[in-house]
């Protein structure tokens, strides 16, 4: 060990002046605590188990789970989440929000080209999505939140609600991606990983939805 040290004290020595550059950035968020990894991969086989629809209050707990998984695998990048947030009127109420805080590019361009200041999803325990499904979520994207939104839920669109969404960019430039078990499962594996962010999910079913959309 010695004579490694000695032999490459330039490259000892500046491991050490970065390490100690950089060990205030290791320091806990005061505002917000991520569930550990583990408590990460209980979630993810629970919502497994759950079956669709409102049997035995699922919907609920389905949201329920979501909004405590999505907060820390979305975290830094997507910060000061909100479960069940009502609007001024309290007529519409969105599952969960998220304030777009433009750290990483792919968010600041969710801002610049939908003006997507909060990000919204729509948490949907379901076997299909509806038409008014879509709808309501598209009614949650205003000029306040932006025209971006996220359905979260268990399974793929179907053909004509995939259509839907491709439409809704055709005519009004508003983005609606779907985010289904399966992407949920790779979040938390990359969230348990570390190899890539949970958040490029979330950027992979948008660039995925672009080029299904016309140019």
């Amino acid at each position: 060990m010695l004579n490694f040290n000695r032999a490459n004290y330039n490259v000892v020595d500046a491991y050490i002046r970065e390490k100690e550059r950089t060990f205030e950035d290791c320091k806990n968020d005061p505002l917000f605590s991520q569930i550990p990894i583990v408590s990460a991969r209980r979630k993810l086989a629970a919502i497994k188990k759950l079956p669709t629809g409102k049997y035995e209050n699922a919907d609920r707990e389905y949201e329920k789970i979501i909004g405590e998984l999505f907060p820390s695998l979305l975290y830094p990048q997507l910060d000061f989440a909100a479960v069940q947030s009502r609007t001024d009127s309290g007529s519409l109420v969105r599952d969960l929000i998220f304030y777009n805080s433009q750290t990483d590019p792919f968010l600041k361009s969710l801002y610049e080209d939908y003006a997507s200041q909060q990000l919204v999803f729509e948490l949907k325990n379901v076997a299909e999505i509806s038409r008014d499904h879509v709808n309501q979520l598209n009614g949650y994207m205003t000029e306040e939140l932006g025209k971006f939104g996220v359905l979260v839920t268990r399974n793929p669109l179907t053909g004509p609600r995939k259509q839907r969404t491709i439409d809704l960019w055709s005519g009004q430039r508003r983005s609606i991606i779907t985010v289904t078990d399966a992407d949920v499962e790779q979040m938390v594996e990359l969230f348990e990983s570390k190899q890539r962010l949970p958040l490029d999910v979330i950027k992979k079913k948008y660039i995925e939805f672009r080029r299904d959309c016309p140019s």
